[in-house]
């Protein structure tokens, strides 16, 4: 967890000086309400220097939202860099990321990913195979302007998904000068990464564009251990490395925008290519009768690999009229996913005449509308309607779930009310229908049934369910002196997706066979988040607790059984209880150092069903992380950091599943600032796991076949803007 090594010194860096103004606000005319976030006189203290509470001053944006927000800008991205966008915002106390590999992740909000978190682009929902455990987002992180982390259900804006909060990723900032741009080489020594992503665009009177293409490379990447045990085979590496996991990816954006005085409006094309292997060895037997050589080279992709294009379009246009702001935002994405892998018989199936295994074919149709209404000085509506069509089709010989349409529907109303300057209120209603055709499906080849028949035996079942639900949500903030307070309570919604309701197939790259439950009900959370925080001239301390009651928690119950040497898996809803906090506390020691301690922690409680009494499957450990930072300059041209990550053991268990042993790391970064003539130039250094120390993570699949995370690992990056 490289992203890590800020984590624990990052608080209150800022407490000694403003962040640059385009980090805060979308570079446009200042007096059009395009601008994100104004600046005011109060440009001062924000909570963290590199992941950065953008905006006005702490104070003005924290009671902004009775929600818990962060921000992180695009110059701690770059500084940060750790093989994806998850990996890299690790560093945000309660994100986490689910690992396959070195470069595939999902991030997780305390403990909640997948389809309980939503992940947005310029509002817009991120639509892709998000079931999927073993490949990550389709976005680039270079092209990344600001994120904004929302922790904690966010279902009145954005459905259902947002159960457990949102990753709002913002891309469409517009150029300060008429042209202008920026070059970035990454490089990784574990894997051996080589990237390179370029930016272009430019601003001429209201029109303005722009356009980037990143471009990634890497090798298998390497562990501490010379051999793992899967099941009762011992598996030797070659140099230690996990053979097959090499990747590449390809990245390509344009932009094209209007900006005036009461309108703007932009369009922006993406799209995002990856191909990457699975470990070999997790095919079991497989890779031992295959002729192929995985050892001849660390840098090749054979079978199995996946291969993953997304497409995406998005339009967004804001509307002023007096006090009234009117936003629309449209969108189209296609994501086509593959699975390839060597055609070998599995059960009664023969010999297929292809290595395609499974392939997904989503398109993904989306319209959001909303509006804002100053009502007076003290008060603001919002309301909106979404809209989102979802067809997903599937091909090949394998099958995991099946093909489905989803037409979702709903509107919200929002209203903040401020009582005094330092109190104030807000609450918000919001109505969801949702409508979900699966379509059956049986295999292509026949299953022996009693003495002398056989039949084409069903997987999925051809079945129509429609969903619906009130949620609502109540807030207040209170500032007095240092001191902020912030309550949020209300209830949140979540359909079912496909592969809940129907999956029944084996997923041979997080080893295990999975069968859904067609008659799961939409899941239903009532919760309470509540923030503290206190700052001064030197100390910053932020608590941030919160509990979780869910009625029919849905997840996928671990057994004792196993097909096809696989273990068995289930869909099944459960009463649970949720609870847990995030700490942070940090001291300027001198303008130049800073010492900082942060902490989290997650527990959860199946209240009935089979597993009552037990945690829930794969949950996040407690950890903590100490560390100094160290500032070369008041301009911040550069600093050198240390950081000790430590994670407890893991001993809340549903069995079968086994316990983790606890562990800690050593990391360090560096960065500095270089001036060439007009333009800056930028390096970046980390090292993580300094002491190459031989450990698991909890929520890593690869634990399961005894393989440990990746042995040490040097960063370099070095970006030029001009």
């Amino acid at each position: 967890m490289l992203a890590t090594i800020l984590a624990t010194v990052a608080v209150s860096l800022s407490l000694y000086g403003a962040m640059p103004l385009q980090d805060r606000v979308v570079p446009c005319e200042a007096d059009t309400f395009f601008v994100v976030d104004t600046v005011s006189k109060y440009d001062s203290i924000v909570l963290l220097d590199d992941v950065k509470i953008s905006g006005h001053s702490e104070k003005d944006f924290q009671m902004t939202s009775s929600q818990n927000k962060v921000q992180v800008n695009r110059e701690y991205l770059e500084d940060n860099f750790t093989g994806s966008l998850s990996q890299t915002l690790e560093i945000v106390p309660g994100v986490k990321a689910i690992s396959i590999g070195s470069s595939q992740s999902k991030p997780t909000i305390r403990g909640m990913g997948f389809n309980r978190m939503a992940v947005a682009e310029n509002g817009i929902k991120h639509s892709s195979q998000q079931w999927g455990d073993d490949h990550g987002l389709e976005i680039n992180q270079f092209e990344v302007d600001k994120v904004e982390i929302i922790k904690g259900p966010s279902a009145l804006q954005f459905g259902s998904d947002a159960i457990g909060g949102v990753m709002n990723l913002f891309t469409n900032y517009a150029p300060l000068k008429d042209f202008e741009g920026s070059f970035l080489l990454t490089g990784r020594s574990n894997n051996q990464h080589l990237g390179l992503s370029a930016k272009i665009g430019g601003r001429s009177n209201k029109l303005f564009y722009k356009a980037g293409i990143s471009v990634a490379d890497y090798a298998d990447y390497k562990v501490t251990a010379d051999s793992i045990q899967y099941y009762s085979y011992w598996i030797k590496l070659k140099d230690k490395r996990l053979r097959n996991t090499a990747g590449k990816e390809y990245d390509a954006d344009i932009m094209l925008g209007y900006i005036g005085k009461r309108f703007h409006t932009d369009i922006k094309i993406s799209d995002n290519f990856s191909k990457s292997g699975f470990f070999a060895d997790a095919h079991g037997l497989e890779v031992r009768l295959s002729n192929i050589d995985y050892d001849k080279s660390k840098r090749d992709i054979c079978l199995p690999y996946q291969q993953v294009n997304h497409l995406k379009i998005l339009s967004h246009s804001v509307l002023s009229v007096d006090k009234i702001n009117l936003e629309a935002n449209v969108a189209y994405q296609n994501n086509l996913r593959e699975e390839h892998s060597e055609p070998i018989s599995h059960g009664y199936m023969p010999t297929p005449d292809n290595t395609k295994e499974r392939m997904f074919n989503k398109n993904t149709y989306t319209a959001n509308i909303g509006l804002s209404a100053f009502i007076s000085e003290n008060n603001t509506l919002q309301g909106g309607i979404n809209t989102e069509l979802q067809k997903n089709d599937i091909d090949g010989w394998g099958f995991i779930i099946p093909t489905f349409s989803t037409l979702s529907l709903g509107g919200y109303l929002f209203d903040k009310h401020t009582i005094k300057e330092n109190f104030i209120i807000n609450g918000g209603i919001r109505y969801d229908y949702a409508s979900t055709h699966i379509h059956g499906y049986s295999d292509w080849y026949k299953t022996p049934v009693g003495w002398n028949d056989s039949v084409y035996k069903q997987r999925s079942e051809d079945i129509k369910r429609n969903f619906n639900s009130l949620t609502y949500s109540f807030g207040l903030d209170y500032n007095i002196d240092e001191w902020i307070f912030k309550v949020n309570m209300g209830k949140s919604f979540r359909i079912p997706i496909a592969k809940e309701l129907g999956a029944d197939g084996i997923n041979y790259h997080i080893f295990r066979y999975e069968k859904g439950n067609s008659s799961l009900d939409a899941e239903q959370s009532y919760q309470l988040d509540a923030g503290i925080k206190y700052t001064d001239s030197r100390i910053a301390f932020q608590a941030d607790p919160y509990v979780n009651y869910f009625p029919n928690y849905i997840y996928l119950n671990p057994t004792a059984a196993y097909t096809e040497g696989l273990q068995t898996y289930y869909y099944t809803q459960a009463e649970v209880f949720r609870y847990g906090f995030e700490l942070q506390v940090s001291y300027l020691i001198t303008s130049y150092l800073q010492a900082e301690f942060q902490t989290e922690y997650l527990s959860s409680k199946q209240l009935s069903g089979p597993k009552k009494g037990y945690s829930l499957p794969f949950s996040v450990p407690w950890s903590m992380d100490c560390g100094l930072r160290y500032t070369f300059d008041k301009n911040k041209s550069g600093f050198i950091a240390i950081n000790i990550h430590v994670v407890g053991d893991q001993n809340e268990i549903v069995p079968p599943e086994k316990t983790t042993e606890g562990y800690w790391i050593l990391n360090m970064q560096a960065s500095k600032r270089f001036r060439i003539g007009k333009n800056d130039m930028k390096v970046a250094l980390q090292i993580k796991n300094i002491l190459d120390k031989r450990y698991f993570d909890h929520t890593s699949y690869y634990r399961l076949i005894d393989v440990p995370e990746p042995s040490r690992n040097i960063s370099l990056s070095i970006g030029y803007n001009f």
